[in-house]
Formats: structure tokens, C-alpha cells, sequence
């Protein structure tokens, strides 16, 4: 990894996926870059078969507690 690279403690609003669409086999977070609105961008590759892979997880909505 890169110097630059974001890496988020939290846990992210929504399960990210964890297995390969295309072959089954395990991602391996690659990068992990803010987003606009709070949301991230996670690119993650295969390694099985070394596809990569973008998902996109989104900010959990603001609560509204009184």
C-alpha cells in the first residue's frame, strides 16, 4: 500500500463484500478513498483469480434524536 492510502477504523454502515462475485474467493482490501457525503470507495481484489473489485459504502443517515 501507498503512503497516501485511507484505511477506516470504523465499521462501515453496510457488510462490504467479502467473497469474490466472479470465482467465490476472498477480497483483500486495496484501497479504501473518502467519498463525497461521508461515503467511501473500497477496492478490493480477488485471491483466487485477481479481479479486482469496487464497492461503494455509504454514510449512515444522520439520527434524529430529541
Amino acid at each position: 500500500m501507498f503512503g497516501s492510502d485511507t484505511i477506516s477504523s470504523e465499521q462501515p454502515s453496510r457488510t462490504v463484500r467479502s467473497d469474490c462475485p466472479d470465482c467465490d474467493g476472498r477480497l483483500s482490501i486495496l484501497r479504501v478513498i473518502a467519498g463525497k457525503a461521508g461515503s467511501e470507495y473500497w477496492t478490493m481484489r480477488c485471491t483466487k483469480c485477481g479481479g479486482i473489485h469496487l464497492d461503494i459504502v455509504k454514510a449512515p443517515a444522520p439520527s434524529h434524536a430529541s
